[in-house]
């Protein structure tokens, strides 16, 4: 409708990652870090790209990140979040042991 390109597979998992529930944020980011990659056939049009990624629900925004820093690897001039729920870092804490939310 915008006239603009839709890139569904502009992101690639190169490396596997277990199910994130129950980490805590610091441990999320420690088992994506790797494992979001640009898509090498898509490096072209990320480059100087405004970037809309959309996300389903946002909870700890550990995968969130690791998109942005793919997505700036491959030359993005602009990364722009559109997530449809977010988990409050209050619910998170339900989660988290006294000591995870103190860190």
């Amino acid at each position: 409708m915008t006239g603009q390109r839709l890139v569904v597979d502009g992101l690639v998992r190169p490396k596997a990652t277990p199910s994130l529930g129950g980490l805590n944020r610091k441990a999320r980011a420690r088992m994506l870090s790797g494992a979001i990659a640009p898509h090498p056939r898509r490096m072209k049009v990320l480059k100087g790209a405004n970037v809309v990624l959309v996300d389903d629900v946002m909870t700890s925004g550990a995968t969130t990140n690791a998109c942005i820093i793919a997505l700036r690897k491959a030359g993005a001039a602009q990364v722009r979040i559109a997530c449809f729920a977010r988990v409050m870092d209050e619910a998170l804490d339900t989660l988290r042991s006294p000591q995870e939310i103190e860190s």
